[in-house]
């Protein structure tokens, strides 16, 4: 994944923790037990970062993803409330559809999916969880989807073409 270039120290960011689970690595005296969770950073203004930690206890885990969703934020283009046009976001066996909405049409998503569709500000949307359920590779999907985003204007510059052709 490519790092994120969005500076966190002067934003109010909320967080919200996707998934923990605990997971085991057996080795020769026994099992060592270990917690990873899965946390969405956003501004709800279109600045939005998803961070995976592993530690011992979990206070440490969501620390560390933290630290790492800041290290990982994109900036989502937007038109109004809603995004620009229908895209498909993929990581590993995860898909999801997201699709622009009418305004008024709320956050239609489950799971993880919302959660970054909300923290990044997006109000009016719809998206369809295709193939794996779970929730931090939803919420990844989710992030790779809105990174290949691309408003009007960037397509036109581009292209080298006026925006009045290309919508043509």
């Amino acid at each position: 994944m490519a790092k994120g270039n969005i500076d966190e120290t002067k934003q109010e960011l909320k967080e919200s923790i996707v998934n923990i689970r605990r997971v085991a690595k057996t080795v020769k005296g026994g099992r060592n037990m270990r917690f990873s969770v899965t946390v969405v950073v956003g501004d709800e203004e279109g600045k939005v970062g998803v961070g995976l930690g592993k530690a011992r206890e979990i206070p440490e885990a969501v620390r560390k993803a933290i630290e790492d969703a800041k290290k990982e934020m994109i900036k989502v283009p937007m038109v109004g409330t809603t995004i620009p046009h229908t895209v498909l976001g993929i990581f590993g066996a995860g898909k999801v559809k997201i699709m622009p909405g009418a305004p008024g049409t709320g956050v239609i998503a489950g799971s993880s999916v919302r959660t970054v569709l909300e923290l990044a500000g997006i109000k009016d949307v719809r998206a369809k969880s295709i193939g794996s359920n779970n929730a931090g590779n939803m919420a990844y999907a989710t992030i790779e989807g809105l990174r290949s985003l691309k408003t009007l204007s960037k397509i036109s510059k581009l292209r080298g073409k006026p925006r009045d052709e290309i919508i043509g």
